[in-house]
């Protein structure tokens, strides 16, 4: 199993237990949520609710208001497509994780335009989950590397809308989890000058956000 790249290498779990992350976990499969549930907490997460379907879950984040939501995309009632696109309206400052059994890109596509800050797969470990609840919990995006490598296949000939070598590289370190100053470090350049990359490459693509403009990015093969 391909181990979680998008995140820093100075990301451990000992920072959740240092400053404990609130996660509300929602999932149709009892067992999934209380392993999941589990584990979370004995690496120093705060589980502070769960769900079983979507509807659930977005009650339980409006009432919790958790740092992370990590959500099957598969649910009743409301899927997790959906309930990422209803938690800001509840809840802006929760994080919507979502996870899924199936490594398909075009879902994973989908969910970051729906707003979701990453996408995670069940059969990665769960070390792996708590590394990504911690990498979109600080702001940043996770993708797992088999999804990030699956948007990429077969795509290598599209028009690459006029982007900037520079402003490929700044979405590719986005699409690693890199800040702007940690991008800015390893280009030499400061922070606002990656960020003006960043906007330029925005508006290219037509994205509204630096999360939507990654999708497009990987969609298209601009990155991988």
């Amino acid at each position: 199993m391909a181990a979680a790249l998008w995140t820093d290498d100075n990301m451990s779990m000992d920072a959740a237990a240092v400053s404990p992350l609130t996660v509300v976990v929602a999932d149709d499969h009892p067992p999934i949520i209380d392993a999941v549930r589990r584990f979370l907490e004995a690496a120093g997460l705060n589980v502070v609710g769960t769900a079983r379907d979507g509807q659930t879950a977005l009650a339980a984040v409006e009432a919790h208001r958790p740092r992370v939501c990590l959500a099957d995309v598969r649910m009743p009632h409301i899927d997790g497509l959906e309930l990422a696109r209803r938690v800001p309206a509840v809840s802006p400052e929760t994080a919507v994780l979502l996870y899924s059994g199936v490594a398909d890109a075009a879902l994973v596509s989908d969910a970051l335009d729906a707003g979701a800050r990453g996408f995670a797969l069940k059969d990665a470990p769960l070390e792996d989950v708590v590394r990504a609840i911690t990498t979109v919990a600080r702001g940043d995006l996770y993708i797992d590397p088999v999804l990030a490598a699956a948007l990429a296949t077969g795509r290598r000939g599209n028009d690459r809308r006029a982007l900037s070598q520079r402003e490929r590289e700044v979405l590719r370190l986005l699409a690693e989890g890199g800040s702007y100053a940690e991008i800015g470090s390893m280009l030499f350049l400061s922070p606002d000058t990656v960020r003006a990359h960043a906007q330029r490459a925005m508006t290219k693509l037509g994205a509204r956000t630096r999360t939507q403009a990654v999708a497009v990015a990987m969609r298209e093969a601009m990155i991988a």
